[in-house]
């Protein structure tokens, strides 16, 4: 990969997460200008969402246990909700295509990084020492409670502004 297909990679990525996470509908944003070229199926495309959402979800608990708390597992909930909040609709991709694969590849893909992540969830709070079958096991239950104590943050809506708005605003008054 040469420097500026790095780069213009990325900056697809960036396009595809800011999309996804204005619309916040579960569905990929293939159509967007570079996305065929620059990843070229949805698996590929899926897999760096996927990565994008686990990296940012591992640097947020790493910041959570910086401040040294007191209950591991609060701050491993914490930080899942903060990465929720940040990346809605990367992760409205994510749970879309966990529970409805468009192919026999992305499912298996996506249950790999799933079981991963679950791994990730139950060492960090300190439940677990090893990356194994019951650490994916508690990884999923901490999963499952982040998720039931997350409240979805609202969709930002745009402030009308122009010369039209104002002039309404006039009007009004």
């Amino acid at each position: 990969m040469t420097w500026t297909s790095f780069h213009r990679r990325g900056e697809v990525l960036r396009d595809v997460t800011a999309s996804a996470n204005r619309r916040r509908d579960g569905h990929l944003p293939m159509e967007l200008t570079g996305v065929a070229e620059t990843f070229g199926d949805e698996l590929t495309l899926l897999a760096a969402l996927q990565l994008r959402w686990h990296t940012r979800l591992a640097g947020r608990i790493e910041r959570e246990l910086l401040a040294e708390p007191m209950e591991l597992e609060d701050a491993v909930v914490a930080a899942w909700h903060t990465t929720a909040d940040e990346l809605p609709g990367v992760l409205a991709i994510l749970d879309r295509e966990r529970t409805a694969p468009s192919t026999p590849e992305i499912s298996e893909a996506l249950a790999k990084a799933a079981a991963k992540e679950h791994t990730l969830l139950a060492m960090m709070s300190g439940r677990v020492s090893t990356p194994d079958a019951t650490a994916a096991r508690i990884g999923a239950e901490i999963e499952d409670r982040a998720r039931a104590t997350y409240v979805v943050a609202p969709v930002p809506v745009a402030e009308p502004s122009g010369f039209l708005h104002r002039l309404k605003a006039v009007v009004a008054a």
